[in-house]
């Protein structure tokens, strides 16, 4: 990842998490999420099988805020960033997400808070998933809070 053509975070084997933060996200949201995405048994063990997690493999994170995954395209033709969290709360939100992985022990790498980066990412395999904290669907379907 570079910003200003600085680089300001590479791994090798990992993930690449693009976070997105809403409104109604917590640090119990960004704590589960940190969680999930660690233990997720998505990278190939010895049989070819999808059965190892991150922790288990000794990869890396980089880890990309992204307040657009919350753009809502649904209505008109410009997307509304109204589900996504303010900076200051956004910026709390990632660094405690950053900070619960590399407490469990992971390399994690970051770009720069709220600055045009550009990400290079070599796909080794076809494994793209969105995770979310419980509570999101439920809260956007009905206009409530996720629960903290």
């Amino acid at each position: 990842m570079t910003v200003d053509g600085r680089v300001t975070g590479e791994i090798g084997a990992g993930l690449l998490v693009l976070l997105g933060v809403a409104q109604t996200d917590g640090e119990a949201q960004a704590e589960w999420l940190a969680d999930k995405i660690l233990d997720l048994r998505i990278f190939e063990d010895s049989g070819g099988k999808m059965n190892l997690s991150l922790l288990e493999t000794g990869g890396s994170l980089l880890v990309v805020s992204q307040f657009t995954l919350y753009g809502d395209t649904r209505k008109g033709r410009r997307p509304s960033f109204d589900r996504a969290a303010r900076p200051e709360q956004a910026r709390r939100l990632y660094e405690h997400f950053v900070e619960r992985a590399r407490a469990r022990g992971v390399r994690v790498e970051t770009g720069v808070f709220q600055a045009m980066m550009k990400v290079e990412l070599t796909n080794d395999g076809p494994v793209t998933l969105i995770c979310e904290s419980p509570g999101d669907r439920a809260a956007e379907a009905s206009g409530a809070p996720a629960a903290p």
